[in-house]
């Protein structure tokens, strides 16, 4: 078994995950993807907060706070991150044209230039709209930050062990994840 996988997003985005407040990221890719577009990795991952190119304009009025809330006390010296949630990708649905992803915008903390500019890069490939049982842990894992999680791409391994699944805790009940899940399906059908 290899290591384990670990998705980065926006830590704003993260936290709209830990919160509730959201059950999907969207996603076309890194900068330096080795395959140049996005691919699903893994079902199952730790959520990898990146602090550094958050854009308070690409949020939604009501979200932009949260930006600086994740940045209180951050430094891009830091040698070690903070990892508080772990997520399942239950799945994975590809959006092509604006129309559909206009229909997701109260279910999302960005602005609609945020969403136009992810679907019109790399404008022949899908955006992944992945809906995500999110977990936080009990305790918070602290693990060192490597060289290879640096840089822009979607998926590294972590070089930290797995806590029990004991030690984790989903943030919305099955009834309100299922609901949740079938209410964009509905929207999106």
């Amino acid at each position: 078994m290899g290591k384990p996988k670990a998705l980065k997003e926006w830590a704003s985005a993260v936290k709209a995950l830990e919160d509730g407040t959201q059950i999907f990221i969207m996603r076309k890719g890194g900068i330096v993807e080795e395959t140049k577009d996005f691919q699903v990795e893994s079902a199952d991952f730790f959520l990898y907060p990146t602090y550094e190119h958050q854009r308070k304009e690409l949020l939604k009025e009501d979200y932009r706070g949260v930006i600086d809330e994740s940045l209180n006390g951050w430094s891009a010296e830091d040698t070690h991150v903070t990892i508080s949630s772990y997520a399942r990708m239950v799945e994975d649905i590809e959006v092509s044209d604006q129309e559909q992803l206009n229909k997701l915008y109260p279910y999302h903390i960005w602005t609609e230039n945020f969403t136009e500019e992810r679907l019109k890069w790399k404008r022949k490939n899908p955006l992944h709209i992945m809906l995500l049982r999110v977990y936080t842990w009990v305790q918070p894992l602290q693990i060192p930050i490597e060289h290879a999680y640096i840089g822009c791409k979607s998926w590294i391994e972590l070089g930290a062990a797995i806590p029990e699944e004991s030690s984790l805790v989903p943030v919305l009940s099955n009834e309100e994840f299922a609901a949740r899940v079938a209410e964009i399906k509905r929207t999106l059908a």
